[in-house]
């Protein structure tokens, strides 16, 4: 059998990143590797230019647990920008608005969100105490995706031991009002015999700086029932 750390996510809007910049920032219906990575690293209180390579170790698996409640809305945004041509290779986005002086420009932006989204999430690897010990205790507030979306019940996160990563996800605990949820599809790291399979661009490389790989991601068919909170 297997150690595993088992987690939920429930939020009342989460936004699971796809291609950002531009006009337009959508979401993907569950959260990535990077997603994923991000909120540990929050947990445990390290910064973007951190070393994020223990995490980047651990094998990750995400169910989404369908439910009414769950469907995509898009707002709108107006950002204020700064010509190239002012920015003079700022340092962060406060420096570059206060060289430009007058001169920005205003954008409107569009932003997806899903509403009420629900995930299970199963991590394992070495040295997991760790990890479980920080969700319990989070050093900075988790967010399902941006700033605007904080969770809405703590991630109730356990260590199980299991034969499977899907048996592993049988024991995540969802709060009370969002039991009757049901996970038809888990989505992990691809492994041989694996059918349905994408490329996503979700794996770390240097989060100081943006900057993704890609792999090769499974869709298992699934029947989950998670345990509900007490």
């Amino acid at each position: 059998m297997t150690h595993y750390l088992v987690f939920t996510l429930s939020a009342s809007i989460g936004a699971m990143g796809d291609l950002a910049g531009h006009e337009r920032r959508g979401t993907y219906l569950w959260p990535g590797r990077s997603a994923i990575t991000g909120l540990l690293g929050a947990a445990l209180g390290l910064k973007r230019d951190a070393d994020f390579s223990a995490i980047n170790a651990l094998g990750m698996a995400v169910a989404r647990f369908e439910q009414r409640t769950d469907r995509g809305f898009r707002d709108y945004h107006t950002v204020e920008t700064v010509p190239s041509a002012k920015a003079k290779s700022p340092n962060s986005r406060p420096e570059a608005l206060r060289s430009a002086g007058q001169d920005t420009n205003t954008t409107i932006t569009l932003r997806d969100y899903r509403t009420g989204p629900l995930f299970g999430v199963v991590v394992w690897g070495d040295d997991l105490e760790p990890l479980w010990a920080a969700l319990k205790r989070p050093v900075f507030t988790l967010y399902l995706g941006r700033k605007s979306c904080p969770l809405s019940a703590p991630v109730d996160a356990h260590l199980v031991q299991a034969d499977t990563v899907e048996d592993a996800m049988t024991k995540a605990r969802v709060p009370e009002w969002r039991s009757g949820a049901v996970a038809k599809q888990l989505v992990t790291d691809a492994a041989e015999g694996d059918t349905h399979t994408e490329i996503r661009h979700d794996r770390v490389i240097d989060r100081a700086h943006w900057h993704f790989g890609a792999r090769r991601v499974a869709f298992r068919s699934v029947e989950i029932t998670p345990e509900v909170a007490r």
